[in-house]
């Protein structure tokens, strides 16, 4: 039986080698849709559908077998997803883009250079005085999925002296970090962070997790970063620390609501660096190349009856 495969990404065309990819893995009606055009329409019908098409629109997709994400977070789908239906991600695709996205983060943050960009646009030739080095100092990593580890990688490699992951299993310590704790041992884990990293996707433990009482944990002076989910963080609280000096700046690639509305106050805020949940986007085509080759990959696995990669319980 011909399996109708539904893909829709974010991208103006299904280039010919990601189209190859797909044809060989067997008998399959293919559909190309621009993720920002795809309709109810497009989905009924479909088995197999790769990339993240509204949620909403899977309550007509009753032929709907495996649902392959091109995100590495899949809860936005939970009770969207048919029960008997694969519901897959991409995890493994963003790593590079998303683990630099931090590093990036990081050194902006440590040496002040968003607000030097303030000051270069006012011509103001002053400094903002003291800075950290990532070399000998302490960073708590939260989430240890592919992103989080690859961060933790590339700060270990440049010098931390310790480096702390924060995940449910604490069992097999990765050799690049120095101490491991469970969620439940948040303020063991972040206590004595220079820096502090969020990448733990949402759950209802991970909601509001950083709020006043969390902030009020960490060192005078730390810093964090989120590029997990913007529910993890109670924004007025981080704006709180901020403007009091608990934490000498935090920049965040996520936020509730997005986009973040102008009227925000976080905008205004000088030591909080933004960007526009950005860090795992399209704009590195490795990313898309790692989609392309998960979900194919997977897609053959499922018309073979094989296991499936990142195949989540939902």
């Amino acid at each position: 039986m011909t399996k109708k495969l539904l893909i829709c990404l974010n991208v103006e065309e299904l280039l010919p080698e990601y189209y190859d990819q797909f044809a060989k893995c067997g008998d399959l009606d293919i559909t190309f849709v621009r993720a920002k055009d795809v309709k109810a329409e497009d989905v009924k019908g479909k088995h197999i559908i790769v990339g993240n098409v509204p949620p909403a629109m899977l309550k007509d997709a009753d032929s709907l077998e495996l649902m392959q994400l091109n995100s590495a977070g899949f809860d936005n789908y939970l009770g969207f997803v048919p029960k008997n239906a694969h519901l897959c991600t991409s995890v493994g695709a963003f790593s590079p883009a998303v683990g630099e996205h931090m590093l990036a983060m990081t050194f902006s943050l440590i040496r002040h250079f968003h607000q030097y960009r303030d000051k270069q646009n006012n011509k103001d030739w002053s400094d903002l005085g003291k800075i950290i080095s990532v070399e000998g100092s302490t960073i708590a990593v939260l989430g240890l999925g592919d992103i989080g580890r690859s961060y933790a990688k590339k700060v270990k490699a440049l010098g931390a002296k310790t480096v702390i992951g924060v995940r449910r299993n604490v069992n097999n310590k990765p050799e690049y970090i120095d101490e491991m704790y469970a969620l439940t041992d948040l303020k063991k884990a972040i206590e004595k962070a220079d820096i502090v990293c969020n990448v733990l996707p949402s759950s209802k433990e991970t909601i509001g997790l950083f709020n006043e009482n969390t902030f009020n944990m960490m060192k005078d002076g730390a810093y964090f970063i989120n590029v997990g989910r913007g529910d993890a963080v109670n924004q007025d609280d981080l704006l709180k620390a901020l403007r009091s000096g608990k934490l000498a700046g935090a920049a965040s690639d996520v936020f509730v609501p997005e986009p973040l509305p102008k009227d925000s106050p976080l905008w205004d805020e000088p030591k909080l660096l933004i960007t526009p949940h950005v860090a795992g986007w399209f704009f590195l085509k490795e990313t898309l190349d790692r989609i392309i080759r998960i979900s194919s990959s997977n897609v053959r696995a499922f018309l073979e009856g094989k296991d499936l990669v990142n195949d989540e319980e939902h």
